[in-house]
């Protein structure tokens, strides 16, 4: 077989991107009747390329205002796009917020609004709950994303801490009818999960916020604590009449781009074996991959070679070092550590969104050679995984995958590509 595994890698990559982006799944699903006014609203790292979208397929009025990350707009002529900061919070993000809840507010039954959602809006949409500052929110927003907490549990502590959050941006919408489109980035699909659930009602609680930052061990200010044990934290709630015109419709998920990529492979003459979202310590799911290729390559199980393992979802970095890189990265060191150039197997990983973390890469490439041309550079793969420095070591090999801003967000795509022999390597 005549392949150039690197260069297929990057094109599963590719293809897992364009399936999930708002130019190939929005249009669509947006209401039949397109006259009339319609208000947008959007927050995350595909609100621009949504707001794009509506604007040009909307016949009737269009206007509104959408929140994306800094480098990820897009432009827009009728709805105004603001950039602000993530994964932490920023003053942007936070009068942005505000303005959006201006916005919808004071609405009627005949008032339409379009909500674009994508992954990131939960840290872009950043409006705080009485008596709780940004200051508290991003320190407590710093200590989750190093504690190893999942998307859920991060997202849970964030919905109560909100007053636009968990439903709440859906009730201020009350009486107009209200369309939310979503692109997943979470395992699960959850529409209470992705971004926090602004416009769906939320089943958490405050006291499973607490319990969250007891679990990881995170310092809360007295006012956040208060502000928990009060019942005014909690979130919009199922059956809640507030909600009742607010429709939610998933238009792209991680399983579509995990599916597009098998296409893929399997036009390029490698069988696909789709392990789907995953969560977990992204070194603990690299060792469970390189155990699947390990045993792919010495017994042809579960699948013969050639064959191409993929997987999606959001793991998760405890941070104990102080190297650079985001989970991905960290992945491919750990895979690289485990399988230490196991021959004929080649990998990649990488955000959808471009961004792995916050640096400046989408991700990395790992190939039969990686763990002895580190080695020969002075590189140990576990030395820089005690240090999470999956940035560095494979900055080293020149082996970063920089895509810049995809503008959507299905979170993680991996790949591990294993040949039919040694003998074909390329």
């Amino acid at each position: 077989m005549s392949v150039d595994p690197q260069q297929l890698l990057r094109e599963l990559f590719a293809t897992a991107i364009d399936a999930a982006h708002p130019q190939q799944v929005l249009e669509a699903h947006l209401p039949t009747d397109r006259s009339g006014r319609v208000i947008v609203i959007g927050a995350g790292k595909a609100a621009a390329a949504m707001a794009r979208v509506v604007e040009r397929c909307w016949q009737g009025e269009v206007s509104g205002l959408v929140v994306t990350r800094y480098g990820h707009g897009a432009p827009c002529e009728k709805i105004e796009v603001v950039e602000a900061a993530h994964p932490v919070p920023d003053a942007a993000g936070l009068a942005v917020a505000k303005r959006v809840l201006e916005l919808v507010s004071n609405l009627t039954e005949d008032d339409r609004v379009i909500f674009l959602l994508s992954g990131g809006g939960s840290a872009l949409l950043a409006l705080p709950a009485a008596g709780i500052t940004l200051a508290d929110k991003q320190s407590i927003n710093k200590a989750l994303l190093k504690s190893g907490a999942t998307i859920g549990e991060m997202n849970c502590v964030r919905k109560h801490l909100s007053a636009i959050k968990g439903g709440r941006l859906g009730k201020a919408c009350w009486p107009a009818t209200v369309y939310t489109y979503a692109i997943s980035d979470v395992p699960g699909d959850l529409a209470t999960v992705i971004a926090s659930g602004p416009t769906v009602a939320d089943p958490s609680t405050c006291a499973e916020a607490l319990a969250i930052l007891k679990r990881y061990a995170i310092e809360v200010p007295a006012s956040v604590r208060n502000w928990l044990q009060s019942p005014e934290s909690e979130t919009v709630k199922p059956g809640d009449p507030s909600l009742a015109r607010s429709h939610f419709q998933l238009i792209a998920r991680p399983q579509q781009s995990l599916e597009a990529a098998a296409v893929k492979a399997r036009q390029a003459g490698f069988s696909p074996l789709i392990l789907g979202d995953l969560e977990g310590e992204s070194r603990e799911v690299a060792k469970v991959h390189a155990g699947i290729a390990r045993q792919v390559v010495l017994h042809g199980q579960p699948l013969a070679a050639p064959c191409v393992i993929l997987s999606g979802g959001e793991t998760t970095v405890t941070v104990r070092g102080n190297g650079r890189g985001g989970r991905n990265a960290e992945f491919l060191l750990s895979l690289t550590d485990s399988l230490k150039g196991l021959p004929g197997v080649y990998a990649l990983a990488g955000d959808t969104d471009g961004i792995d973390g916050s640096e400046d890469n989408a991700g990395a490439i790992m190939t039969p050679d990686s763990y002895a041309r580190a080695a020969a550079l002075g590189l140990s793969a576990s030395d820089e995984l005690d240090n999470n420095n999956g940035y560095g070591y494979f900055e080293a090999l020149d082996a970063l995958i920089v895509t810049e801003p995809t503008r959507t967000n299905v979170n993680d795509f991996r790949a591990i590509l294993i040949l039919e022999s040694p003998e074909n390597d390329a």
